[in-house]
C-alpha cells in the first residue's frame, strides 16, 4: 500500500502544536513550521528528498537535548515513537531519527560529514531561522528563558571546545551572538543555504552595531569588539 505523504506531514503538523504550542524559549511549533517551509525551499534547488527534508524539520525540536537535561536520545526516541504509530516504514522512521540527531548545533566551529544531504538541508534551514530578525527575537527569547541577562560587559565570549562547555552556556545573549549565531553564515551546508544566510547576518550586524552604539551612549563600558 502506498504511503500518504501529505496524511502523515499533517499529523506530524499536529503533533508538534500539541507538543510545542506552549513553548516560550524560541522553540514552538511555529519555529518547526518554519524551519520546514525553509527545508522543503532548500530541498527543490538542491534535489533532496522533499518528504524527508520536511518530515525530519517538523520533528526537529519535539524534544531538544537543552530542554532534557542534555540528553541527546530523547528527540530521536520521540520521533521513532511518533512515526510507528503512523506505521511509518523503519527505513524511513531510522533517516529521520538520524538526520535529528545529527543537525544539533554542539558548540564546535568545524562541518560535520552528515549521512545524507536532507541532513544537511534541514541543519541549513534550522539554522537560517536561529539569523535574522526572527533570529533575534529567538535569541532573546531563549535568553530570557535561561534566565541569563541580555548583555554583560564583563563578560567573555567563549571558543567552545566541546558539547560540554556549550551546554553550560555563556555570559550574556549578546555574547551569544557572537558564540554561535554569527558563526553559522560560514557553516552552511548547502550553496541555496549560503545565499539565503548572507542577507540575515548581515541585519543581525547592523543590529548588533546599533546595540553597542545605545549602550556606548549611556557611557558604559563595552568588552566585545
Amino acid at each position: 500500500m502506498k504511503m500518504n505523504t501529505e496524511l502523515i506531514l499533517q499529523k506530524a503538523r499536529e503533533f508538534v502544536t500539541e507538543q510545542l504550542a506552549q513553548d516560550t524559549s524560541g522553540h514552538d511549533h511555529w519555529h518547526c513550521f518554519r524551519v520546514c517551509s525553509l527545508a522543503k525551499k532548500i530541498a527543490e534547488k538542491e534535489k533532496a528528498d522533499i518528504f524527508i527534508v520536511q518530515l525530519a524539520a517538523l520533528l526537529h525540536d519535539i524534544a531538544d537535548w537543552k530542554f532534557h537535561g542534555g540528553d541527546e536520545e530523547i528527540g530521536p526516541r520521540k520521533a521513532r515513537e511518533f512515526l510507528t504509530s503512523l506505521s511509518v516504514s523503519q527505513k524511513i522512521t531510522e533517516k529521520i531519527a538520524i538526520i535529528i540527531k545529527e543537525i544539533s548545533f554542539k558548540g564546535n566551529k568545524s562541518k560535520r560529514i552528515f549521512s545524507c544531504k536532507e541532513a544537511m538541508v534541514v541543519q541549513d534551514a534550522d539554522r537560517l531561522d536561529a539569523l535574522g530578525a526572527i533570529g533575534i527575537a529567538r535569541t532573546f527569547a531563549y535568553g530570557g528563558y535561561k534566565k541569563r541577562p541580555f548583555y554583560n560587559p564583563e563578560g567573555i565570549v567563549r571558543d567552545y571546545k566541546s558539547f560540554a562547555e556549550y551546554q553550560h552556556g555563556g555570559d550574556s545573549t549578546i555574547h551569544h551572538f557572537y558564540e554561535k549565531l554569527l558563526l553559522l553564515k560560514d557553516l552552511m551546508n548547502t550553496e541555496t543555504g549560503r545565499k539565503m544566510a548572507e542577507e540575515r547576518h548581515q541585519f543581525m550586524e547592523q543590529y548588533l552595531q546599533q546595540f553597542f552604539k545605545e549602550w556606548e551612549e549611556s557611557d558604559l563600558q563595552r568588552q566585545i569588539p
